[in-house]
């Protein structure tokens, strides 16, 4: 639960019970792709009980589940599929087919395969910490995250949500971190990090596994590449990835999170409650590590005056290095 993290801060002035919840999600429940369907969404109960809850509280945490399916229907036989209704039509009026005529045999064509297509099915995390005003979706890729939170806008009324900003950005903290070997108080860093050349070369360096306390880092770092990725761990018990865009992934519980734990003790209760009880910690720290939120956040609380990111990498690079960040 939680492999990825994409945080939305809820604007403070929405208010919704539980029951409000599970009505509104009510309207779009998942069902399965029809014969002809591409792709289809919808929330299923997060428990996987059929006939279950939509919308479940556990420790005052709210946990859905959006689920998704699509068709596979590789291009290449579709492609093939047109190819051949293409020379049909050479073949009975001794005419090839003009480009209008070709994207209605592509549509007619998708519609032939689509009944003998696999599908492949996927869901994703949604947790709402109604105290904090917060929204995490379990997912890495943006364009999910847009899929989900437009379903929730369309059947929540009055619910606004902004991606979680912060005075300072991750990539110009993330450059001062490894710079100076000094992450912020709780936090460590790992053995993974990349880092981008903004000109035009575009060069990338990767290091997986590897100490990142040494020079080359750090040389890099002052020639003006510029951290998009870097693992990291809070508090010894969560380790996770951060981006350049603010997106926590490789999220993983360390054996400090389970210690006098049965091994018997799990479900969906105990999972979300050791999910929610340590992120709902860790993302205040990483908020406050970066400078507390940005003026832009909705209802976030203004925080002090956070360094810019021209003086973050002006102090990771050095008074000789005047690359911009």
């Amino acid at each position: 639960m939680f492999k990825n993290m994409i945080v939305y801060r809820i604007a403070p002035e929405w208010q919704v019970e539980l029951t409000q919840l599970e009505e509104a999600l009510a309207k779009a429940p998942f069902q399965e792709c029809g014969a002809t369907q591409e792709k289809s969404s919808g929330w299923v109960p997060p428990r996987g009980e059929a006939h279950g809850l939509l919308a479940e509280s556990v420790g005052g945490h709210w946990m859905l589940r959006f689920q998704w399916e699509a068709k596979m229907l590789p291009a290449t036989v579709l492609a093939r599929k047109v190819k051949e209704k293409a020379a049909q039509i050479e073949q009975q009026t001794g005419r090839k087919p003009g480009k209008k005529e070709t994207k209605e045999l592509k549509e007619e064509a998708k519609l032939d395969l689509l009944p003998m297509a696999f599908t492949k099915q996927g869901g994703t995390w949604v947790w709402i910490d109604p105290q904090a005003h917060l929204l995490v979706l379990d997912t890495g890729a943006q364009g999910r995250a847009d899929e989900v939170v437009s379903l929730l806008v369309e059947h929540l009324p009055g619910l606004s949500l902004a991606l979680l900003d912060t005075q300072t950005s991750p990539q110009a903290a993330m450059a001062l971190w490894l710079k100076e070997q000094e992450p912020p108080a709780g936090f460590s860093i790992d053995r993974e990090c990349e880092l981008k050349a903004p000109d035009e070369t575009k060069a990338v360096v990767r290091y997986a596994r590897h100490p990142l306390d040494i020079e080359e880092v750090q040389g890099h770092i002052e020639a003006g590449k510029l951290p998009t990725k870097l693992a990291m761990s809070w508090d010894d018990r969560v380790s996770f990835v951060l981006t350049e865009g603010l997106q926590l992934k490789k999220v993983a519980f360390l054996d400090t999170v389970f210690e006098g734990q049965a091994q018997d003790e799990g479900g969906f209760d105990a999972d979300v409650a050791i999910a929610t009880g340590e992120l709902s910690q860790l993302i205040p720290d990483l908020i406050a590590a970066l400078g507390g939120e940005g003026r832009t956040s909705l209802g976030g609380a203004a925080a002090a005056p956070a360094p810019t990111a021209g003086a973050l990498h002006a102090a990771a690079s050095g008074p000789d290095d005047d690359a911009p960040f």
